[in-house]
């Protein structure tokens, strides 16, 4: 297995693409350890030294590291973690989930607020996407979108 690895906007974070497809729908943010029992994928990623943050997307893992430790010390064991996840067959994620924002079909939205998402969908999420993260629709009121970004792209300086 080859896996490619890309920089993110965000210097803690790093992108590793597989090459085979990593999450079947939607996406899933693991921003410490204790949150990643669900993804045994993730656990074995968090059982390195200096990794904060795993976020699987539809085809890359973005790992985030702690502030003050070396990619080039890190990397070897990430990689060598993605493969052997890749190489003993097991899931991914164990149990059948979804983000909030998959299971919110929209059918009660407003017009507005579906073009809202419908842009965040086509335009902004396949960008956000290539830099290691998602953005997700949190609510529309007073003229006023609420987002929650996820993966590199949380707490990036270019997320603001």
């Amino acid at each position: 297995m080859f896996i490619q690895t890309q920089d993110t906007p965000n210097p803690a974070t790093l992108k590793f693409i597989p090459g085979v497809p990593v999450m079947q729908t939607g996406t899933a943010d693991y921003p410490a350890s204790e949150s990643a029992k669900s993804s045994p994928l993730a656990t074995r990623l968090f059982q390195v030294d200096g990794v904060t943050g795993v976020f699987l997307g539809a085809d890359f893992v973005a790992v985030t590291k702690a502030s003050g430790l070396d990619w080039f010390a890190l990397k070897p064991s990430i990689l060598a973690g993605i493969m052997e996840h890749f190489a003993s067959g097991l899931p991914v994620v164990e149990a059948a989930r979804q983000d909030q924002a998959d299971d919110d079909d929209g059918s009660t939205d407003s017009e507005t607020v579906q073009q809202i998402k419908q842009l965040l969908d086509t335009r902004v999420r396949p960008a956000v996407a290539m830099d290691g993260g998602d953005i997700v629709f949190q609510d529309f009121e007073d003229g006023i979108v609420t987002l929650q970004m996820r993966g590199a792209c949380q707490g990036c300086p270019s997320s603001t």
